[in-house]
């Protein structure tokens, strides 16, 4: 329950950025400082938290003894998921882009029989049941908007949240399996940053070549996402995740939390951006999303609740 209670947390947290990078884009602002500006905001930041505990230097020699493993998972895992979601409100309001990325809860799960450890296991079934609730009516909120997108606007939008869906939950988990415990949260948000950075100056290069200077409002916006996202969302959601890291149920279960940025981003941007009130139809769809994270919540405390019988009646305890 506590996992999934911060899960929700860092969605709220998470939402900036779908609403901020719309915003930033109604603006005539290029996804490609939206996404680049955001690492590099929070690299800094990141040096400043983890340097007044006096732990950078464990991050580094990590880093040093595994640079290719940190270079290409850290780049899967915030490269290829934030480029491709920031692209993505090129094409579609913050609710709909955050509504399709809510395919990372399906991907999530499929993903675990690729990355167990040791016994190889199988796919939740349970978790994927209950995540096609939250999507359905992921795709509920969606639908009217989606009916008015042109076919190449689908596409465009579409295919990079695929594969943002699946980068996110593929370089977390594999990240956490290579760090082993060795580094807490924010060490190894740090290393991610920092193993990342060739993506982003790669990504800047072209920005400057394509699109020109970011605007000072751009700046300020990317700041704002950097910290609220960046920092705040992620060390919550990366906490979440590895308090039930060894539990692929409710590892789904925290992964799935995350369709609560639909609901926030919705709002925010009906009182930030003013977009049109939702049909009825819309606010079905997020009664259906808040039902499946209510649903993987009780769940998952049942299940704690089980194997704790189970322990106390083998252990013999009253």
């Amino acid at each position: 329950m506590k996992a999934i209670l911060i899960g929700i947390l860092a969605a709220l947290f998470f939402s900036v950025t779908f609403i901020l990078n719309r915003s930033m884009e109604l603006e005539g602002g290029s996804w490609v400082w939206s996404a680049s500006f955001r690492f590099m905001f929070m690299l800094p930041i990141l040096f400043i938290i983890v340097g007044y505990k006096r732990n950078v230097k464990p991050v580094l020699i990590h880093m040093k003894n595994q640079p290719v493993a940190w270079l290409l998972w850290s780049t899967v895992g915030f490269g290829l998921f934030y480029a491709p979601l920031t692209f993505a409100t090129i094409y579609g309001p913050g609710w709909l882009v955050a509504a399709t990325f809510q395919l990372t809860i399906i991907a999530g799960s499929l993903l675990v029989p690729f990355l167990s450890k040791g016994k190889r296991q199988g796919i939740p079934m349970q978790s994927i049941f209950i995540s096609l609730i939250i999507l359905a009516g992921v795709f509920i909120i969606q639908f009217e908007h989606a009916t008015s997108v042109s076919t190449i606007g689908v596409v465009l939008s579409v295919v990079p949240l695929l594969v943002s869906a699946f980068a996110y939950p593929l370089g977390n988990r594999k990240m956490m399996q290579i760090v082993n415990g060795e580094l807490n949260t924010f060490q190894r948000i740090l290393g991610m940053t920092i193993a990342s950075m060739p993506f982003w100056l790669f990504l800047s290069v072209y920005g400057i070549a394509a699109h020109g200077a970011p605007s000072g409002s751009q700046l300020l916006q990317t700041l704002i996402v950097a910290v609220s996202s960046g920092i705040i969302a992620t060390v919550l959601f990366f906490y979440a995740t590895e308090l039930v890291q060894h539990d692929n149920h409710k590892l789904a279960g925290v992964e799935a939390t995350q369709s609560g940025e639909v609901v926030f981003a919705l709002f925010g941007e009906l009182l930030i951006l003013s977009t049109p009130l939702p049909s009825i139809i819309s606010f079905i769809g997020m009664a259906l999303v808040i039902f499946g994270m209510i649903l993987h919540s009780v769940v998952s405390a049942l299940g704690n609740r089980k194997k704790h019988l189970i322990y106390r009646k083998v252990s013999g305890e009253k």
